[in-house]
């Protein structure tokens, strides 16, 4: 793979996904670019599963390092996730400076705060209302001017990250709880199962802003 062509990251992915498409169809692991994620119920179903990773590597001609590689946890740091065996959070690593982020002065500010918070959303109920009124600041031609409503929305997303919420890892054999909502400019919803103790927990959330006709 040539490095600097524009197509090579997407080229290198549909590689990676047509040398594993039969253990992908099985849901036997998660593949992204060059990170490959194998996950089972069982120690010795795993053993298996990763020997059939290795063999596909090996017949492609791909190399890990082993020094890049880890084996046989429980717990595991995946694309900016801590996944676990029965749920998923968003890394501390990453969190740790989101009470300390200043406010914005500049539209570039604004917009590398909301990349950083785009790429959680799925963790933030109701995320597109709150982020609403900044999202509608980063397409204005006026003069910056931060006030109170942004402000405000700006804190309350602070806030909600710092809660590290955490999503269930579901069980496809069990029934869902879908909740949805909506105000004058998203669209929310939330779908919950059952833990291990009985209590609903979110596998997840997904929130849409309206655009003009919507509204």
């Amino acid at each position: 793979m040539f490095f600097g062509l524009c197509n090579s990251p997407a080229t290198f992915q549909i590689f990676m996904n047509d040398i594993f498409q039969i253990i992908i169809t099985e849901e036997a692991i998660l593949i992204y670019m060059d990170d490959i994620l194998i996950f089972s119920d069982n120690l010795e179903d795993l053993c298996h599963k990763t020997n059939r990773v290795l063999n596909v590597l090996q017949e492609n001609d791909l190399f890990l390092k082993p020094e890049k590689c880890i084996f046989k946890v429980q717990e595991v740091e995946f694309l900016g996730m801590i996944i676990r065996p029965d749920n998923i959070h968003m890394d501390p690593i990453k969190l740790a400076g989101i009470q300390q982020w200043p406010e914005p002065h500049t539209i570039k500010q604004l917009r590398s705060f909301l990349g950083f918070c785009n790429f959680y959303r799925r963790f933030i109920p109701n995320y597109s209302s709150i982020a609403y009124p900044l999202n509608e600041l980063t397409c204005t031609n006026e003069p910056w001017k931060w006030n109170e409503l942004w402000a405000n929305a700006f804190a309350t997303l602070k806030d909600l990250f710092s809660s590290q919420l955490a999503l269930l890892i579901p069980d496809k054999t069990k029934p869902f709880i879908l909740e949805t909502d909506a105000s004058k400019v998203a669209s929310g919803a939330v779908l919950y199962q059952a833990n291990l103790n009985g209590d609903l927990q979110p596998y997840g959330f997904i929130s849409e802003a309206f655009g003009p006709a919507q509204q």
